[in-house]
C-alpha cells in the first residue's frame, strides 16, 4: 500500500517537474503575470483617490473688490482648488466649463462688494461640471467654508454686524449638463470606450494570434492575398462588430436611461470611427509582439484595466496624481470618453473636438506604422 502512494506521488512529482519545465520556456509569460499584480497595487494604491483634490477652477471676478480678493485667495489655501484664472470679463466661467478647462466656476457679480456692505446678503453663482459628479462632492462643501473664513477676516469694525444671523453671501449651486448627478449620465457614454476597448484590441489581438499560432497564418500568406489585404480582412469584421455595438448601446442610453444628447450625431460618430481605428491599431500591434494566446489575453488585460480605471470612466481623472494623470493622457479611451460626454451631455462643435480628436489621430499614424511595419516583419 505504501509503495503505491510512493508510486503515486513519484507521478505527481514528474507531472509537477513538466509543468515548471513547460513554464520556464515561456519566461514572458512569467514576467507578465509578476508584473500584473504590480501594475495594480501602483493603480489602487496610489493613483485612485475618492476625495480628489487640486482641482482646476476659474474665478469670473467682475467686481475686483478686496473682499473678491480675499475669497479668491482662501480658495487657493482650502487644498481642494487650483485657480487657474481669475477672469475680469463677462461669460469666462460658462466658456472654461464647457471646453472642459476648468472643473468649478466661481462667478462674482459687478455689485458684490456695495450690497455686501449694505448688508443685502449677495450671492455668487457657483458652476460645476457635473458630467462626473463623483469629484464635485467635498469640493463643493469647501467653496461655502472658504467664502465664509475670507470674509469672517474682512467684516470687522463697522462691518462686524454682517456676520450676525445667516451667512452674509449666498452661494448659489449650479450644476451643469447634469443637475440632478445622475450617475447613468456619466458612466454610460464612457462605456462606449471600454466596450469597443475590449472588442477592437482584446478579440482582434487574439484572433491574429490564435491564427499564428495554429499555423493557419502561413496557409493564407501561401495564398495570392498580400500580408496587408490579409490584415485589412481580419480587421473588417470586427469594424463592423464594434459600429453594431456602438449603435445598441446609443439606443439603451437615449431610451432607457435617458441620456440626453444634445450635440452631432454625425461628429459624435466620426470620433467613434477615429477611435475604433486606434483601437484596431493597437490589437493588431498587440498580436504581432506576443506568441501565444494566453500571451495575448494578459497584454490585453494589462491595457484594458488602466483605460478602465485611469480613463476618468470608473473614478475621477482629477483627482489622480500627476504622474498617473500623464498616463491616463497615453490611453486612447481617456481622449475618447471626454469627446463622447463632451458630445453627448455639452454638444461640442467640431472646434471644440479638434484637440483631443488630434491626440487619436496622433495615436493611429504611430500604431498603424507600428502595426504594418511589425506584421510585415513577422510574416517575412
Amino acid at each position: 500500500m505504501r509503495w503505491r502512494r510512493a508510486e503515486m506521488w513519484e507521478r505527481i512529482g514528474a507531472m509537477v517537474f513538466k509543468e515548471v519545465r513547460q513554464m520556464a520556456r515561456d519566461p514572458s509569460t512569467i514576467a507578465m503575470m509578476f508584473f500584473f499584480p504590480i501594475i495594480q497595487l501602483a493603480i489602487f494604491g496610489y493613483a485612485i483617490n475618492s476625495d480628489p483634490r487640486h482641482l482646476p477652477l476659474v474665478v469670473e471676478a467682475n467686481d475686483n473688490s478686496a473682499f473678491s480678493r480675499s475669497i479668491v485667495s482662501a480658495l487657493r489655501t482650502t487644498g481642494y482648488f487650483d485657480v487657474t484664472e481669475v477672469a475680469g470679463f463677462y461669460g469666462r466661467a460658462n466658456q472654461a466649463i464647457a471646453r472642459g478647462e476648468a472643473q468649478f466656476a466661481l462667478t462674482i457679480p459687478t455689485d458684490f462688494a456695495r450690497r455686501l456692505v449694505r448688508g443685502d446678503r449677495p450671492q455668487v453663482l457657483l458652476t460645476v461640471d457635473a458630467t462626473d459628479p463623483a469629484s464635485t462632492g467635498p469640493a463643493v462643501a469647501a467653496v461655502n467654508e472658504a467664502v465664509a473664513r475670507a470674509l469672517a477676516r474682512d467684516l470687522i469694525g463697522p462691518l462686524a454686524g454682517r456676520q450676525q444671523g445667516p451667512p452674509p453671501v449666498d452661494v448659489v449651486l449650479h450644476r451643469s449638463y447634469n443637475p440632478e448627478g445622475i450617475t447613468s449620465h456619466n458612466t454610460v457614454p464612457g462605456l462606449l470606450a471600454i466596450i469597443l476597448s475590449m472588442t477592437m484590441v482584446a478579440l482582434t489581438s487574439m484572433s491574429v494570434t490564435r491564427e499564428t499560432e495554429q499555423g493557419t497564418m502561413e496557409n493564407l500568406l501561401a495564398t495570392p492575398l498580400r500580408p496587408v489585404e490579409v490584415m485589412v480582412g481580419k480587421i473588417v469584421p470586427y469594424f463592423l462588430l464594434g459600429f453594431v455595438q456602438v449603435c445598441v448601446v446609443l439606443a439603451f442610453a437615449i431610451v432607457v436611461f435617458k441620456v440626453p444628447f444634445v450635440g452631432s450625431l454625425g461628429l459624435l460618430l466620426a470620433a467613434t470611427l477615429l477611435f475604433t481605428l486606434v483601437s484596431l491599431a493597437l490589437g493588431f500591434t498587440i498580436s504581432t509582439l506576443v506568441e501565444s494566446q494566453v500571451q495575448s489575453m494578459m497584454a490585453s488585460m494589462l491595457y484594458l484595466m488602466p483605460s478602465i480605471l485611469l480613463s476618468g470612466f470608473a473614478f475621477p481623472y482629477r483627482g489622480m496624481p500627476v504622474w498617473a494623470q500623464w498616463l491616463a493622457e497615453l490611453l486612447p479611451p481617456t481622449h475618447y470618453i471626454r469627446l463622447v460626454r463632451g458630445i453627448m451631455l455639452k454638444g461640442w462643435e467640431w472646434h471644440q473636438a479638434l484637440v483631443e480628436s488630434g491626440w487619436l489621430v496622433v495615436m493611429l499614424l504611430v500604431l498603424g506604422t507600428v502595426a504594418v511595419r511589425r506584421y510585415r516583419d513577422t510574416v517575412a
